[in-house]
């Protein structure tokens, strides 16, 4: 992919990410399994196939080819987180959460499905991860995978993803007697660097990690998903305001309808705006150290602050 335009590398993550899934869900059982329910499986394959940017694989298959690693040797990987991130919007559309209908133009997989089988498909896919990043095609060396396991867990877990989640459930009033909280800028930042920045902080540092980065490289490349990260919430938050549910494939305007705690909302549009601009430019200033080679995702951090959906 090295001459190809940033649309054309992007669709060509996501084609080669759309193949490895495909695999993933295939009908016949892998060694370990007894059988593979079909609802369940075509819960799963409803989730996660035919849809999305694959922008945190495309962020593994990019990080790691600052280290010269092809596409082919990065997809598994990015597969793997790729299958959290759905899990994750799966279980974001149920009714005790986000209760939302429409997810990328088309049924939720709780409205398709039903409540416990989008819950069971979740779970498959967050399993499946783990599957995936544990075999010899994530990667040659053990040490690696192990390391892997490790950033995606972390990523996902406590401290990370679902953490986040029940920050933000806690910050509109789910608990506590029902009484929303009032965040400051900081907790705002936090809640958002765990919910949304963390999985895709972990998207770079898994390319990294498959390229056998130093310490200053390794550190570089988090600074930049860290940048990227916080961008990608704040661009969101603005669309969520600004974006049509044609455009997005969801519907909008449920963040302020629901009092979500959001850096639109506690700044303003146009100050957060700027800091959308900041965090551009913190997150190219990152990507220094790697001369031209940092190029593409320099323009993909220009690319997640710019896009209209």
């Amino acid at each position: 992919m090295t001459d190809l335009s940033l649309p054309a590398r992007l669709r060509a993550a996501a084609d080669l990410t759309e193949a490895r899934l495909v695999a993933a869900l295939a009908d016949a059982p892998l060694p370990g399994e007894r059988l593979r329910p079909p609802r369940l499986l075509d819960a799963m394959r409803h989730g996660s196939l035919d849809g999305g940017k694959r922008l945190r694989p495309f962020l593994v298959i990019e990080a790691a080819a600052l280290f010269g690693l092809a596409p082919e040797q990065a997809v598994t990987a990015g597969c793997a987180l790729e299958c959290v991130h759905c899990y994750s919007l799966i279980h974001d559309d149920l009714p005790s959460m986000d209760n939302d209908l429409l997810r990328r133009g088309r049924p939720t997989v709780h409205a398709a499905f039903g409540e416990a089988t989008a819950i069971l498909a979740g779970d498959s896919l967050l399993t499946l991860a783990f599957d995936l990043l544990s075999g010899p095609d994530a990667h040659p060396d053990p040490a690696r995978r192990i390391e892997l396991v490790r950033v995606l867990a972390r990523a996902s877990g406590l401290g990370g993803m679902a953490g986040g989640q029940i920050l933000d459930l806690a910050a509109e009033g789910r608990f506590a007697g029902g009484t929303r909280l009032a965040l400051t800028l900081g907790q705002i930042r936090d809640l958002q660097a765990m919910k949304t920045g963390a999985l895709l902080a972990a998207a770079v540092d898994m390319g990294a990690v498959l390229g056998g980065a130093g310490p200053e490289a390794r550190a570089a490349l988090a600074a930049y998903g860290r940048a990227v990260g916080a961008a990608f919430q704040i661009a969101d938050d603005i669309l969520d305001l600004e974006g049509s549910a044609e455009a997005m494939g969801k519907a909008v305007g449920k963040d302020d309808g629901a009092g979500k705690a959001t850096l639109v909302a506690a700044l303003g549009r146009a100050a957060a705006g700027a800091l959308l601009a900041d965090l551009v430019r913190d997150a190219q200033a990152a990507l220094i150290p790697f001369g031209a080679r940092g190029a593409v995702l320099a323009e993909a951090a220009r690319f997640v602050a710019e896009r209209q959906a």
